[in-house]
């Protein structure tokens, strides 16, 4: 028991104290001052020259012109447009219709198809001896017909016999091979390259398309200007210098 207590009370006791270090100063250097060992300058240089050594800053990259920073503040809108919920729910569709609506007209004009009639709409009819849509140039009185088509205020008609007039000018002339199922864009595309029959002929057919196919109101002066470019590209017509084509 005796030693037991003793056991338990030396268990108990508190730890001895540690002592504290104990510093010790070093003597001062007394030697001579190092010598300081520069590197080889050419060393150096071989060093600067390689790559791994470049530690410069990257030069920053000149400011955008004006017209860079315009298309990219406007592709930058178009994009937030186009992720809209307005986008999404509205013009999307709109766009949809406009790109099918286009379609269809490019599909209709390739076909040349009138796309008045196909609407319900037929061009203007007077009582003339006149059948537009079985007519052989060559066959046509166009004086007679023109003089009755602007007799009866048929401007229209009247455009439409005078550019096949021009037609069977050209014909007769051997610059196109008139044939009834021909389009005006393939009697366009027999004329020389060189020189302004093609031009005139081109502006010629874009005029009459607009009268005749989009029925396009003439008035009596707009009609004179129309009038007076035909006479014109038939004179310049009889005094082309070209051969005669083959039949």
């Amino acid at each position: 028991m005796v030693l037991a207590a003793l056991g338990a009370g030396a268990a108990h006791a508190a730890p001895p104290a540690e002592k504290p270090p104990t510093t010790r100063t070093l003597p001062p250097d007394l030697g001579p001052a190092p010598t300081l060992r520069h590197p080889d300058a050419a060393r150096l240089r071989e060093l600067r020259g390689q790559r791994a050594f470049q530690y410069e800053e990257p030069v920053a990259r000149p400011e955008q012109s004006a017209w860079d920073a315009f298309k990219a503040r406007l592709w930058r809108a178009i994009a937030e447009w186009l992720n809209s919920r307005s986008y999404s729910h509205f013009w999307r569709w709109v766009f949809y219709a406009l790109f099918l609506v286009v379609g269809v007209f490019v599909v209709l004009k390739l076909l040349q198809l009138d796309i008045t009639a196909m609407l319900g709409r037929t061009p203007r009819r007077v009582g003339l001896a006149y059948d537009t849509a079985a007519e052989n140039i060559h066959e046509v009185d166009f004086a007679t017909r023109l003089a009755e088509a602007e007799a009866a205020g048929n401007l229209r008609l009247a455009v439409r016999l005078g550019y096949l007039q021009l037609l069977k000018a050209l014909s007769d002339r051997g610059l196109i091979l008139w044939q009834p199922d021909k389009t005006n864009h393939a009697y366009l595309a027999e004329l020389p390259l060189n020189g302004p029959l093609r031009n005139d002929f081109r502006e010629i057919t874009r005029q009459f398309e607009f009268v005749w196919y989009g029925e396009l109101a003439l008035s009596g002066p707009l009609y004179e200007r129309v009038r007076a470019g035909h006479r014109a590209f038939q004179r310049q017509v009889a005094g082309a210098n070209v051969a005669r084509r083959a039949a």
